[in-house]
């Protein structure tokens, strides 16, 4: 009963000075709600980033151009041209090359493509038919290039959702219209299904036009950016990435793997690395916003000093009437924890609709962390004791004499 009643009074005195006491967990508010929302802000990029990668293909293994030697100077990765259509066939065709489904031999430019009066600067993506298979590519409209289009050098282009609007306006019909691209004609024969994205990697910020078009006619190259491999299966991966690097490797007349003219990337790779990047950068920002935890608990502490000051007298009269160090230590201890407890609440509450309302605005997926609002408590409940002890223990400790003659 008399822990109860220790609760009540602590509550009658947090609501005498309800400013001062709103101020004081003021700090906390803002502290607990830019953990939650910077850390739900982060998994909601993570989950983004991920989605985005998976939907460019299942069992996905990506080849590009590595780094080569000359003598003992080594350059830049990707610096070099050695991927050729090729080196795409033979993938496709060796008996050595057991464990994979389709090749993509792709070569990617960016370039101004231009219709009207309206213009963008987009990827250009020379492909071939198996494209669509390996990345998963659906079309809303029309067709995507077929190896008629790449065996003639057609002068054909399929839009992404985006080039559409920026180039025809939201909802335009482009199909049989005209664009440019490096001052060469081309007509629009489909339109891809929207897979999202922003940025450079936006996959709807694409134009896809035959291959050997993209190699002899626009850019004037015989080699591939890139060629993209589908394994048969997930349990297959590490054997097709090996077979592909053994082949190359005799392609390329290299006996030493460590001298490789090319990387092998698998999805999973990828979605690693991303992952690790977007970890980092939300472990950063909650440390920043955890700061202001530091400091809410360190105006706390400063609130609860002043309420020990201003109480000095009525501290003294009861130690005089026989209240023990336990019953004011307790006292002042609960209160402190009353105001991070309820500024944990109000702060996890403000974080999860600011989070939402964010990722809403700028387009990402909803995530929230059950472990960052599990934290908001406990980070409260630790915040009141840690900051409360100090002036819980300093009423206390005073004497009563001193405290009853205190002005």
């Amino acid at each position: 009963m008399e822990f109860v009643e220790i609760i009540s009074e602590a509550l009658g005195t947090l609501t005498v000075n309800k400013l001062r006491t709103g101020l004081a967990t003021l700090g906390i508010v803002i502290g607990i709600g830019s953990v939650i929302a910077l850390v739900s802000l982060g998994q909601s990029s993570q989950k983004a980033v991920q989605t985005q990668i998976q939907s460019l293909g299942s069992n996905l293994l990506t080849v590009s151009p590595g780094a080569q030697r000359t003598g003992a100077v080594r350059g830049a990765a990707g610096g070099i041209t050695t991927l050729t259509y090729e080196d795409a066939q033979a993938i496709q065709t060796s008996p050595q090359v057991t464990s994979i489904k389709n090749v993509s031999p792709e070569l990617s430019r960016r370039e101004q493509a231009t219709t009207g009066g309206k213009n963008t600067n987009t990827q250009i993506l020379g492909v071939t038919p198996s494209y669509a298979e390996v990345r998963k590519v659906n079309m809303t409209s029309g067709q995507f290039i077929s190896q008629r289009d790449v065996e003639e050098m057609a002068k054909v282009a399929v839009l992404g959702p985006q080039v559409v609007t920026d180039l025809f306006g939201e909802g335009a019909s482009p199909i049989g219209q005209s664009i440019r691209i490096a001052n060469q004609s081309f007509r629009v024969i489909g339109v891809t299904v929207a897979k999202g994205g922003t940025g450079f990697q936006n996959q709807d910020d694409i134009i896809y036009v035959p291959l050997t078009t993209a190699q002899k006619l626009l850019f004037g190259v015989d080699y591939l950016s890139s060629i993209s491999v589908e394994a048969a299966s997930e349990n297959v991966m590490t054997q097709a990435q090996d077979q592909i690097g053994y082949l190359l490797l005799l392609r390329h007349k290299l006996k030493d793997p460590t001298q490789a003219d090319f990387s092998i990337f698998s999805q999973s790779d990828i979605l690693g690395a991303a992952s690790q990047v977007t970890g980092t950068f939300t472990a950063l920002l909650s440390g920043i916003a955890a700061i202001s935890l530091l400091v809410g608990g360190i105006g706390i502490m400063n609130i609860m000093l002043v309420t020990v000051t201003e109480r000095t007298r009525e501290i003294g009269l009861r130690k005089a009437l026989g209240a023990k160090k336990k019953v004011i230590t307790t006292q002042f201890l609960i209160e402190a924890i009353i105001l991070t407890f309820a500024g944990g609440i109000i702060g996890m509450i403000i974080g999860i609709v600011a989070s939402f309302v964010i990722s809403k605005f700028i387009n990402l997926p909803f995530a929230l962390s059950l472990n960052s609002i599990l934290l908001a408590i406990g980070v409260s409940a630790v915040i009141g004791i840690l900051f409360g002890w100090y002036p819980a223990r300093k009423a206390a400790n005073l004497q009563p004499i001193e405290a009853l003659r205190y002005e």
